[in-house]
């Protein structure tokens, strides 16, 4: 057994009838004696000692899962047991059918190492049709769109609210207008916070200074506001005109 070199290399089988010596042993870790590749198992070397050790497991041929057959127990009595509790059909495609390449005429099986994810269509393919072009990638899925902006939001607010105020106005609460045009319900604004004294006027505003060609770009000009009622000025000429008409040449609010 073994060679000058290594004497100690390799052992010999434990069963009697067999004795073949191999040079890479397994060891019961029950009896502790050696064996060959035929007899490493409990049953096959007849192991005194395997005890609970000794596990059989058979695969369902119904749900594909493993099954334990209980030592000293009648294997029909623990395969009913399992078909009765956990056994479960629909388990047998996930585990026994292999996802496959979607591409047509592909048949290549998607495992750990050949599968990639397409960052457009979010979809897994083979190495092979990894990129667009070879999958007719659809692109990206556009997140639903309305027709309606943000400004248009913006004044659907507003005039949800005028209507309110309206209601109560007619209700008996009213809507109270001084001659100046200084006290009542204010429109502003939601971007450049200029005040208005209707609906109608706020809207042109933001069509005429923030939006263009219809959509939401903010143009960059800057707006004078009366401090006295609060309208929006362009041209500082037209406040300080507005200021000496409307307001007797003062500007103090």
């Amino acid at each position: 057994m073994g060679t000058p070199e290594f004497p100690d290399l390799g052992r010999h089988c434990s069963v009697q009838h067999c004795k073949q010596i191999d040079f890479l042993p397994f060891t019961c870790d029950r009896c502790d004696l050696s064996y060959c590749l035929e007899h490493r198992s409990y049953i096959k070397h007849q192991c005194s000692k395997a005890g609970n050790n000794d596990v059989t497991v058979v695969i369902c041929p119904l749900c594909a899962k493993g099954v334990r057959l209980i030592p000293n127990e009648d294997p029909n009595i623990s395969w009913e047991t399992h078909v009765n509790t956990e056994c479960d059909p629909s388990n047998y495609d996930k585990v026994i059918k292999k996802m496959k390449c979607p591409v047509s005429r592909c048949k290549e099986v998607l495992t750990f190492s050949n599968t990639i994810k397409c960052k457009d269509c979010s979809v897994d393919h083979c190495l092979k049709h990894r990129f667009g072009l070879d999958h007719d990638c659809p692109g990206p899925k556009k997140p639903a769109t309305t027709s309606s902006s943000f400004w248009a939001t913006s004044l659907l607010n507003v005039a949800s609210s005028f209507r309110e105020n309206r209601q109560v106005a007619r209700d008996g609460a009213g809507l109270r207008r001084s001659s100046s045009g200084s006290a009542g319900q204010m429109e502003e604004c939601p971007q450049c916070r200029v005040k208005f004294s209707s609906v109608t006027a706020l809207v042109e505003h933001v069509k005429k200074v923030h939006e263009r060609n219809n959509q939401s770009r903010v143009l960059k000009m800057s707006i004078d506001v009366c401090p006295k009622c609060g309208r929006g000025f362009r041209d500082p000429v037209s406040l300080v005109e507005h200021v000496e008409k409307d307001h007797g040449g003062t500007s103090k609010a």
